[in-house]
């Protein structure tokens, strides 16, 4: 992403659509290189356990209403109790001051940035000013679309060498690179293994994963047991419900609605079992939803806090 993306063409988006395609998305908006510091907040209370995950919320779940009011968007996340938020991208008529002063005025804090991956020296800078605006250690590549090279074993090793280059370059600047999943890295197999398998066995040991644990059920793996398997490496997980079922629609990003945390066919209290206290953030995400996104926001929200299953601060 050599230029910043705010400036390329805006793809028209109306109520009546279904949410923006995630192709279109990370086409048409960008890393924001944000002028401001956005402060770091919310200090561990007593009574949180010490290894219990953070909660999240991943910007690409409000896409739509961000492109009308950003500012409102922003309050009405904060309003339902998050208090942490992980980027992706903003869209091309949002300027750089403007989206920092947004996350500041609602009192948001950043726990990760989406990115891409830094290959060159334009998204190099990218990526560190990213990091340096949000104040934020976690850059993760957000992995899509599918990278042909996931088909065979050499091109899985191929981009196996791109990632542990990234994270080289991301730990010399004092950051953490992580990778996030779809379903191809849990449903492609490759010298007879599963994609991930093989990331797991060529990337640098310091590289988290960002577990993506609807897209691993989607793949046809239990997610409870994908997260055990990976142990501290799961430092991350990707909190959302649904159907989770494949369809041969999803290579074009056509989804079926996702439904509030716990809602679904996902058994999240095997999933944080499994974690046993590795994974140090849980991001509710939402590609699409049938009804109002932020009452599902509230229920996911007030599910897993309820049960106890994050911490918010």
């Amino acid at each position: 992403m050599e230029k910043h993306l705010f400036e390329e063409e805006k793809t028209e988006s109306t109520a009546e659509s279904r949410s923006m395609p995630r192709r279109d998305f990370l086409q048409l908006s960008g890393l924001g290189l944000l002028g401001a510091m956005l402060p770091m907040k919310g200090m561990l209370s007593p009574a949180e356990p010490a290894n219990q995950a953070r909660l999240s919320m991943q910007l690409y779940t409000v896409r739509d209403a961000i492109d009308k009011d950003p500012a409102g968007t922003l309050k009405r996340v904060a309003d339902i109790g998050f208090k942490w938020i992980e980027t992706a991208f903003w869209p091309p008529n949002i300027t750089l001051q403007q989206a920092a002063k947004y996350i500041r005025d609602a009192g948001l804090s950043v726990s990760s940035s989406h990115i891409e991956l830094p290959t060159d020296s334009a998204k190099k800078k990218t990526l560190l000013d990213t990091a340096k605006a949000y104040n934020s250690k976690k850059m993760i590549w957000h992995g899509w679309p599918e990278d042909k090279r996931y088909s065979s074993l050499e091109g899985t090793k191929e981009l196996a060498r791109i990632y542990n280059e990234s994270h080289q370059f991301a730990k010399d600047n004092g950051l953490q690179f992580g990778l996030h999943n779809h379903w191809w890295e849990y449903r492609n197999k490759v010298g007879g293994k599963f994609v991930y398998e093989v990331l797991l066995e060529e990337v640098n040991p310091d590289i988290f994963f960002e577990v993506d644990t609807y897209w691993v059920k989607v793949a046809g793996q239990n997610p409870s047991e994908i997260v055990a398997k990976l142990g501290k490496r799961a430092k991350m997980l990707h909190i959302k419900d649904g159907p989770a079922r494949w369809n041969d629609q999803l290579p074009k990003d056509i989804v079926e609605p996702m439904t509030p945390v716990g809602q679904g066919t996902q058994n999240f209290p095997a999933i944080v079992k499994a974690a046993n206290g590795n994974t140090e953030w849980m991001v509710v995400e939402m590609d699409k939803v049938s009804g109002d996104v932020f009452e599902a926001l509230k229920e996911s929200y007030d599910y897993l806090v309820k049960n106890k299953m994050v911490r918010v601060g």
